[in-house]
């Protein structure tokens, strides 16, 4: 159970919506007020955690705060705006996740990636959790910034633990590079992604099949972008349910942080047939299987050049970061498409609505 918050912080902070809900910590979206004025930003509280992970919990809540604090001359990651033993105020970057932008062949976004993980660690400050591509944004203004400073670590000496860490964060950062940007690796950056360092090696034929046992067995992080169990177990069968329906030509099933359960599951259904919500809704009830809280009729999904859907966008209308959509549009029939989509949406009331 949550406890009320702290007079100081309760004055300053208003709540938009819960982002993310684990045995970890609880992370919402809101306003603060800051000497400069009110701005968006994002709350990460302990209070609510289980006994059995309060220790973890709060060790991992302090590794951030002080990383936050150490890399705040860098704007390339959120300002820390308030802290105490059990809740942090962090500024809210304008940008999106790396794995919803896709930003592939941008050498430009790599270059800024390179010179702010350079940056971090010349303050001493290893990332350690880079391999994630949602802890990597691309900003609006098209830069790289990076989030998530939970496993971060501040050495005080460039020690060879320091010097093992910051290898990883940059080798993590290449296999980004090499996913959107291959044709732009250098000779040296192929050679830093094909040696992993002694102790990563350890770590994957050891550690890491009991840390996935854990995770996911215990804690159910069983899916990169943060979805959730629902979203790699029960988004499947909501696909095949819908493409029962001689009516339905596609379907796609994104997750977006929900007010009420944390996660929602958001159903785009490719149809020229209106108004056949109920009947969906059934062929979906049928499958034993609880409904996505969202289900939106459009006569197109959005796909790119190979004619996969571009899954980017429907996450970003289902999030309702409307305003972050046209730097990943394409064409202008694209943008057409998209607009009409927007223009359709469910999901109006998880934006601020103070």
């Amino acid at each position: 159970m949550s406890a009320p918050l702290p007079p100081e912080l309760a004055q300053r902070w208003r709540p938009s919506l819960v982002l993310k809900r684990d045995v970890f910590s609880t992370v919402e979206r809101g306003r603060f007020v800051t000497p400069e004025g009110e701005i968006d930003a994002v709350l990460r509280r302990t209070d609510g955690v289980p006994w059995w992970s309060r220790l973890l919990a709060r060790h991992l809540f302090r590794r951030e705060r002080r990383a936050l604090a150490a890399a705040a001359p860098l704007a390339i990651a959120p300002r820390l705006l308030y802290a105490d033993d059990t809740f942090l105020v962090r500024s809210f970057i304008d940008g999106v996740a790396l794995h919803i932008a896709r930003p592939a062949g941008d050498l430009a976004y790599f270059r800024s990636a390179r010179d702010a993980l350079r940056r971090l660690h010349r303050l001493g400050v290893t990332h350690n959790d880079l391999a994630k591509e949602q802890n990597w944004l691309r900003g609006a203004d098209g830069k790289a910034y990076v989030t998530d400073f939970q496993l971060a670590f501040v050495f005080r000496r460039r020690s060879k633990l320091f010097r093992l860490a910051a290898y990883e964060d940059l080798r993590h950062a290449l296999k980004h590079k090499r996913t959107y940007a291959p044709q732009a690796l250098t000779a040296a950056e192929r050679r830093i992604l094909a040696r992993k360092s002694l102790p990563t090696r350890i770590w994957m034929a050891t550690g890491k099949r009991v840390y996935r046992a854990i995770t996911r067995g215990v804690f159910g992080f069983v899916d990169r972008e943060g979805g959730g169990p629902r979203l790699v177990h029960d988004a499947p069968v909501i696909v095949a349910a819908l493409k029962t329906s001689a009516q339905v030509r596609d379907a796609a099933v994104v997750a977006y942080p929900d007010r009420r359960s944390g996660t929602g599951l958001y159903a785009f259904v490719e149809t020229l047939q209106p108004g056949c919500e109920r009947e969906l809704l059934d062929a979906i009830a049928s499958r034993k299987i609880t409904a996505p809280e969202r289900l939106q009729i459009v006569p197109a999904l959005p796909r790119n050049a190979s004619g996969g859907v571009r899954l980017e966008i429907l996450q970003l209308v289902a999030m309702n970061q409307v305003d972050l959509i046209d730097q990943l549009v394409t064409s202008a029939a694209e943008r057409e498409l998209v607009a009409g989509i927007v223009a359709g949406r469910q999901n109006l009331r998880d934006r601020f609505s103070f």
